[in-house]
């Protein structure tokens, strides 16, 4: 089955209307969706299940600063974010995590679903810096069961993202 022949069998989110219209090629991938699984292990335990590699599939975050603002982050879903850097790269005060209640009306897409392309509205966005060290990486397509593989570069353009270290050391 060709990409276009995908595409016009699986309904189009926001994400991949707004990857077309910028003209970057992405591909798309579907899964079965087990809300059983602790949000901390699901993005490990899919991209195992796709035969993606761990190290390039990436998680969206969403943070809320002190002033109210938001920031988005993607970390890599084995990964956790650590909110001080991202403060720190975003220029914020501090950053909590957007309560999973308030994601869908802020953003326009619901936990298992999110990414950082397409929300209602375009937030200042990190991507974790080990992206770079991949051609294609793993995002959410928009909605749960769907994803999709495409450039790091070609998304941080699209997004106006910048790259940093965003992740927690790992400890010992």
């Amino acid at each position: 089955m060709t990409k276009r022949e995908k595409l016009q069998r699986i309904q189009k989110t926001n994400a991949m209307r707004e990857l077309e219209a910028a003209g970057i090629s992405f591909d798309i991938h579907q899964y079965d969706v087990d809300d059983s699984i602790p949000s901390g292990e699901l993005g490990v335990r899919i991209a195992e299940s796709l035969g993606e590699d761990v190290d390039a599939s990436f998680k969206t975050l969403v943070c809320e600063g002190a002033d109210g603002g938001y920031v988005v982050c993607c970390v890599p879903v084995a990964q956790e974010l650590d909110l001080k850097k991202a403060a720190a790269v975003a220029g914020e005060k501090s950053l909590s995590m957007l309560p999973v209640k308030n994601l869908e009306a802020t953003t326009g897409y619901v936990r298992g679903g999110c990414t950082p392309i397409g929300m209602k509205k375009q937030f200042p966005t990190i991507i974790d810096e080990t992206a770079q060290l991949f051609d294609e990486i793993n995002l959410s397509g928009g909605r749960k069961g769907l994803g999709i593989t495409v450039s790091p570069i070609a998304v941080a353009s699209c997004i106006h993202a910048v790259f940093a270290d965003i992740v927690r050391e790992a400890r010992l």
